[in-house]
Order: C-alpha cells, then structure tokens, then sequence
C-alpha cells in the first residue's frame, strides 16, 4: 500500500470523524437537511473570499464560508417563523438563492480561475495527497490533511467543553434556557461549526460526500441506541468504516472514491434499518405481527367468556362463529393452549381460570382505559413466551 492511499484513507476517516459530530446533533435535532443546504449555500462566502484574498487556500475563505453557512440558517428560521411555510420549504427557498448568487459571481468574475461548480460539488479524494503543504521547504503531508485534522481538534475541543450544554439544549430547549444556558447561541454555534466542518471537507471530498457523512452515520447509529455518547461513538466507528471500505471498493472497481464510500453509506443504513434489534424495520413487522395475534387472542377469549352454549365454543365451529379463517382458529387456540388460557374438553373449548381472570383483567382495561393495568396483564401472562 502506497503512502497516497495511506493519506487518502487517513484524510476519509478524519473527515467522517469531523463530520459525524455536528451530524449527530443535526439529525437530533431535525435538521439533518440544514447539511445539505449549508453545503451549497457557503459558496458566496467563497467567491468572496477569493476575490478579496486571491488565493484558494486563504483561511479567510473558511471565515467568510462559515458566516454564510450562519446567514443561510438565520434565513431559514426567519422565513419559518412567519409560519407562511414549513422548515424544508425555507431551506428550498434559501439555499438555491444563495448557491445561485455564487454561481453567478463566478461566471461573471472568476471564469479564468479554477474556481467552478464542479469544483466546489465534486471533490475529489484521489487528488487529495498532490495538493501538498510545505513549511520552510518541507513536505509536511496534504493540505486537506492538516484542515481537517485541525478542523476536528478544535470540534473535539468545543464537544467536550460544550457537551452538557449541546445535549440539555438539543433535548429540552425550555430546560436549557431555565439552567442559564442559551439554547440560541448553542444552536448557532453548532451551525458555525458544521458550516467550518463542510468548507474544510468539500475541497477535498466534495459537497455531496460531506452531506452523506454527517447524516447516514447518525441515522443508522440512531436506529440502535438512544444514548448520546454511544449515539456519537457508533456515528464515528459507522463513519469511519464507510470511508474504509468505500476507498477499497472504489480501488477494485476503479471507481470514484467519494461515489463508493457515499454507496457503501446507503448499505450500512439499509442493514441497520433493516435488521436493527428494535427499530429496523424486520423487527417493527415482527412486533405487528405479534401485537395482531394479541389482539386476536384476546377476541378468541372475549368470545369465549361471553358464550356459555357449547357449539358456540366448539373446536370445529369456532372459526365459522369468529369469522376467521381456518389456519387462523388453529393458531390462535395454539397459543392459548401453550399460554394456559383455555382447555379442551371433547371439542369443547372453555376458559381456565388463568384465561378467565386475564380476560375479566382485559375488560376492565378496555372500559377504564389505564395503561399501568395492560402492562400488569403482559408482566403477568408473557403471551408469546416461547
């Protein structure tokens, strides 16, 4: 392994880590689309920093990008507000508007220098370690290299510093305000340090690879846990292993590098929405499934308390009485019987007394309506043990 892929590898796992942080506070926080909108719309700030500077690599670029990430989410908000529209119809508004006003500044002023869309949307990993730093002569490593990784020392720092703050004022901003802490200025400096994070990393991974890296990880690390420091732990390690197994499925393609580890993103969360042991959609299906059958034991022994005729409750009749198929009835008297609700006394089916007072516990629950009783009932019974 050559010491570029080394580099372009080393420079994808700090940008995932850089963008994992503020990402996981985006989604959070319902403004994972904020990212993307951030991501386009910093390019006047750009435009206008190289105008004034001329030099591409100028840290007043960074600034000046930063401050009109801040802007676009100030709009955003302000458009919000006057409740004419909803949060992703004021960021449709805003950004294209700011993203324009860039683009335009570019055709008209910079159209000689290497300052275009392509540029600025679709960055480019593998030409990330030519792009070289050097101080007093010498080769210190890539540019990006040295952003990002600065860029993230200083997003590690404010996390830590910040972490009670972010959390209180991302769950409960009414709570964060009451403690003395200013859930606006918080929210704003998360917005100035994910626009930071996006100007630093686009140059050298791209707009659209910035945005997939600070909400995919999130996403799937969100599905699997509600705790914010694992939340945050497992968007970093989700992150990382992205950029990881993108670069080396780009190498055996011979693929776009940015293109593989923004696929192999899309395949981590659809496994995590997928098999997730809570969340993921297998096990809200799972879950229906289960909570169906409940419901249709619970009519079984509704129908059963209520009937004392002996064909109204025999084992032949009873999905012909219940209106349910025959595959159905065998099910349902399956799990009663395993579940000890009921007997079966030549064909006839009656309550037991455990079924019998599970029942009376059912009916008393659907005409009081209290949770704390239907919880008893499961705590007591474990339909679906077994």
């Amino acid at each position: 392994m050559s010491s570029a892929q080394i580099e372009i590898q080393l420079i994808a796992c700090l940008v995932a880590v850089a963008c994992a942080i503020p990402g996981t506070f985006l989604v959070l926080r319902k403004m994972a689309m904020i990212s993307d909108a951030i991501s386009h719309s910093i390019l006047p700030g750009i435009v206008i920093g190289f105008f004034i500077t001329q030099d591409l690599n100028s840290p007043l670029l960074i600034l000046l990008a930063a401050i009109t990430g801040v802007i676009t989410v100030t709009l955003v908000e302000y458009v919000q507000k006057t409740g004419l529209v909803k949060e992703d119809t004021a960021i449709g508004l805003v950004f294209p508007l700011l993203f324009s006003i860039g683009v335009i500044l570019i055709a008209k002023n910079a159209n000689d220098v290497h300052l275009d869309v392509d540029a600025v949307l679709l960055g480019e990993l593998a030409f990330a370690p030519f792009d070289r730093l050097f101080i007093g002569g010498t080769d210190v490593g890539p540019k990006s290299l040295w952003i990002i990784g600065i860029i993230l020392i200083v997003t590690i720092a404010l996390l830590i510093a910040f972490f009670k703050e972010l959390k209180i004022s991302t769950f409960d901003a009414g709570l964060s305000a009451s403690l003395g802490f200013s859930p606006m200025l918080i929210h704003y400096g998360l917005m100035t340090v994910s626009s930071v994070t996006t100007v630093g990393a686009f140059d050298a991974v791209g707009a659209i690879l910035v945005v997939a890296l600070m909400i995919a990880p999130a996403a799937a690390a969100y599905l699997l846990t509600t705790d914010l420091k694992k939340l945050l732990a497992l968007a970093i390690l989700f992150g990382i292993f992205s950029a990881l197994s993108g670069y080396w499925f780009a190498h055996w393609l011979d693929a776009s590098i940015a293109g593989s580890i923004t696929t192999m993103l899309g395949v981590l969360f659809l496994m995590v929405y997928l098999f997730a042991p809570s969340k993921g959609l297998i096990a809200v299906m799972y879950r229906e499934k289960q909570q169906r059958i409940e419901v249709l034991l619970l009519t079984f022994l509704l129908h059963l308390k209520n009937h004392d005729e002996e064909r109204e409750r025999h084992v032949n009749h009873l999905n012909e009485h219940i209106n349910w198929q025959k595959i159905r009835s065998k099910t349902v008297l399956d799990l009663a019987l395993k579940n000890n609700m009921v007997s079966i006394d030549n064909n006839i089916v009656s309550l037991t007394e455990k079924g019998d007072e599970f029942t009376s516990k059912a009916i008393n629950y659907i005409i009081t309506n209290e949770d704390a009783q239907i919880e008893d009932m499961k705590d007591d019974f474990f339909l679906f043990r077994g």
